[in-house]
């Protein structure tokens, strides 16, 4: 029995030199695998957070084209306008990151101008003048095609005619090639929660704010051009302006609504 277990110990003395060479060269095998795996996907942020700008109170959403996607809805299934947001985070479940109001719309919920989802135009382009702010010319459109976007003067968006995957028209434009829109007034007496998007110069990158508490034209137009960085921007609707964010756990209530936008994941 002595004798075996020296002779034991002597061949794991003997091995142990071999075996910390074999360990040796499989931690540098792992190292090497690893160094070679492609690094794991960093998780979309959450597309929502709150800004201030001229001491007003904002809520910002912003939307990365090449990592979500952004766009319209109207009819549920049934035919019948989704109608808030509510039933749309219902119908959408957690891929709706976050969706609030698009554009005006008349007694029937349907869109006052140019609507095009999944490709189809369910609403034609309007040129008509009117009272309001949607004929408060130049009025807009925001449209979105694969990974870019566009926020554009309804006149240039008939003339490039992008053929977009989703469309929806509204007034007025806010910002256009940098400037504020020329009927804004600086601080006009007109004071109403507001919503709106714009667009970074790029085309991926599409931002969508609305305001806390009523606010005016001209303060909402130059969030856009000054704080959030938007060469064009667009008003999408005052008064029945609300958000939909679980990421900060709120979902406006609001009268019912005609189209609405939203990203969802890709």
């Amino acid at each position: 029995m002595m004798v075996q277990n020296v002779a034991s110990t002597r061949f794991r003395v003997r091995l142990s030199p071999l075996r910390a060479l074999l360990g040796a060269a499989w931690i540098g095998l792992a190292l090497v695998g690893d160094a070679g795996a492609a690094p794991a996907s960093a998780p979309v942020p959450a597309p929502c957070r709150a800004v201030q700008a001229e001491g007003e109170a904002y809520t910002v959403c912003t939307v990365d084209l090449r990592r979500e996607r952004v766009r319209v809805f109207w009819l549920g299934a049934d035919g019948l306008p989704y109608s808030s947001l509510s039933t749309l985070a219902e119908k959408q479940g957690p891929k709706l990151r976050f969706a609030m109001n698009a554009g005006m719309y008349d007694k029937g919920q349907a869109p006052v101008g140019l609507y095009v989802e999944d490709g189809r135009e369910l609403k034609g382009v309007s040129t008509a003048n009117g009272p309001g702010n949607f004929h408060l010319k130049p009025n807009g459109i925001f449209w979105v095609k694969g990974d870019r976007a566009g926020v554009m003067e309804t006149g240039r968006y008939l003339r490039s005619l992008p053929k977009p995957d989703f469309a929806t028209q509204s007034g007025p434009m806010l910002v256009v090639d940098g400037h504020i829109h020329p009927k804004i007034s600086a601080d006009g007496p007109s004071q109403k929660i507001r919503n709106g998007v714009g667009v970074r110069d790029d085309g991926r990158t599409a931002v969508f704010a609305i305001s806390e508490r009523p606010v005016s034209f001209g303060a909402f137009a130059r969030l856009f051009k000054d704080t959030l960085g938007c060469r064009n921007a667009l008003f999408l609707d005052g008064s029945v302006s609300s958000l939909y964010a679980p990421s900060m756990n709120r979902q406006d209530l609001s009268r019912p609504l005609g189209p609405m936008v939203g990203a969802v994941a890709r």
